[in-house]
């Protein structure tokens, strides 16, 4: 089968970053589905693993976590697909990834993909849907709609895949009052047109400008860049008794005594956790993208591709990677199509 992959890590100017090799198309067993797969999507953990080290790689790794497709052969165990099913998911960062014709992933963690999407609206979906929805419901706690519609959250990088699922969540399905962040004029314009209903620029003084928009502070903070420098702000922004959560690393120590007197949380999302630890309750994934599936084809929610390049292959995921290393995508970038 064709496939993407590197053996060395290496900055994406350099041809061999990733290479497009051929590889023995794998069998499914247990619970894992074959799927043959479409479309793509390109992340910011795609680009943090493939970043240079010395590291070099024995066989051929193959990266990317987000693909949508169409299931081929299912393992003996499986009980939630059979062969012709359109799906979508974002994998498990310890095995091979989705930039390859074909691959194997659990069931558990897999959704039926929207009727009335097409491949690569989509392969835009999984991963950035699945860290908002559980950095929004599970990490945070943020209540029904019925309950939320006094509560506000800054979500900052609102403009990027994450941020730009977790704006229409947060205003479409928590009913949350949103202030965005963003700092040029279109992903400003992008942000609003999702339903955030306040915008203001990730580089200046958060705390100042949340006041100049009426907001003294927030329920919630959601980090979606740059950790080190937004903590400070959001934990001077952050309500008493509120809660912040980041999806990015930090590099230095946070000084979380900032929220001591206010008795904040701070809390961390990682979509991979549960595939990663093969925690007992894998199958959330699979039944919140059915429930966003659901939630897409009602209208409630768009797909937030951005651009799409095609076919798949080493060529087209580098031009991918070097737009997000540069730090200026909005929305998501999605490959369809293996040549």
């Amino acid at each position: 089968m064709k496939a993407i992959a590197l053996t060395r890590y290496l900055p994406i100017e350099n041809p061999e970053s990733l290479v497009d090799v051929q590889l023995d198309k794998p069998t499914p067993q247990g619970r894992d589905i074959l799927v043959e797969v479409k479309a793509i999507g390109v992340n910011p953990v795609d680009v943090k693993v493939r970043a240079p080290k010395d590291a070099i790689e024995k066989a051929p790794r193959v990266l990317g976590w987000d693909a949508a497709g169409v299931v081929q052969v299912v393992g003996p165990e499986v009980s939630g697909f059979k062969a012709g099913d359109r799906v979508f998911y974002a994998g498990d960062i310890t095995r091979p990834g989705s930039n390859s014709e074909f691959q194997l992933v659990d069931e558990r963690i897999v959704g039926h993909m929207p009727q009335s999407l097409s491949f690569e609206q989509a392969a835009a979906l999984p991963l950035t849907t699945i860290t908002a929805w559980e950095a929004l419901f599970e990490r945070l706690h943020v209540p029904p709609a019925a309950t939320a519609s006094a509560k506000s959250i800054l979500i900052i990088g609102g403009a990027g895949g994450v941020g730009s699922i977790a704006i229409q969540l947060a205003v479409k399905v928590a009913g949350l009052k949103v202030i965005a962040t963003a700092s040029r004029p279109e992903s400003e314009k992008w942000v609003r047109e999702l339903g955030a209903q306040h915008v203001i620029n990730h580089f200046g003084d958060l705390p100042a400008q949340l006041k100049q928009e009426g907001f003294d502070n927030v329920d919630y903070v959601l980090i979606l860049n740059d950790t080190d420098r937004h903590f400070p702000a959001a934990a001077a922004a952050v309500a008493p008794q509120g809660m912040i959560c980041t999806i990015v690393e930090n590099a230095a120590p946070l000084d979380v005594s900032l929220l001591k007197a206010k008795s904040a949380g701070f809390i961390w999302e990682f979509m991979f956790t549960r595939s990663m630890f093969q925690t007992a309750d894998m199958q959330q994934q699979g039944n919140l993208l059915d429930q966003v599936a659901r939630l897409i084809d009602n209208q409630v929610i768009v797909t937030t591709v951005n651009q799409v390049l095609s076919p798949i292959n080493a060529a087209n995921l580098r031009q991918a990677h070097a737009t997000l290393e540069g730090g200026r995508a909005i929305g998501k970038i999605v490959l369809k199509d293996f040549s």
